[in-house]
């Protein structure tokens, strides 16, 4: 599936500004409103996911104590539903978010309501900063709190996977 135009329109659009993005009198709700809602909107999510899931719903209230929840669904059919909590916004350098397992009312629940380990915490905090690389943007991601083993491959896994889709989705273009 082509990405659509707006996408392309709001990713020039934000090249061309980033200078104004950058500046301190550039409200976080104003890149909000003219750039992440419309680009989230017009993607739909469909690279959210390890290969293979689905993701029949998301809701993002992007600003600072907003919550987003959302809902994986695997190739097998089963929902693992999560909710984060955005915990700082720093237009346009960094994301902080709380993360934690939730059910579908957005109820926090424990890691092995989704058959993972108890070592896992209820809450792990995910940070994405954004810094310009090659006249490029490169976004990486620190997520602290996930225990060793197998549930922090599981999770690095799932992770590079998801970027994988948005990169692969967006290549469609």
């Amino acid at each position: 599936m082509p990405v659509p135009e707006i996408v392309h329109r709001l990713v020039d659009r934000f090249e061309e500004d980033r200078k104004t993005y950058r500046s301190s009198t550039y409200k976080e709700e104003w890149i909000r409103q003219d750039f992440i809602d419309p680009l989230f909107e017009a993607l739909g999510w469909r690279w959210w996911g390890p290969k293979g899931f689905t993701t029949p719903f998301c809701a993002v209230d992007l600003r600072e104590g907003g919550v987003f929840l959302y809902c994986m669904r695997s190739p097998e059919g089963r929902d693992f539903w999560g909710r984060g909590v955005f915990r700082e916004i720093v237009v346009p350098e960094r994301i902080v978010f709380a993360m934690s397992f939730a059910d579908a009312g957005g109820n926090v629940v424990p890691a092995t309501h989704y058959g993972m380990s108890p070592e896992w915490p209820l809450e792990t905090l995910l940070t994405v900063a954004f810094e310009e690389a090659a006249g490029k943007t490169r976004a990486t991601l620190r997520y602290e709190g996930v225990p060793p083993g197998a549930d922090r491959d599981g999770t690095r896994q799932g992770w590079s996977e998801s970027l994988e889709r948005l990169g692969e989705y967006l290549a469609k273009a």
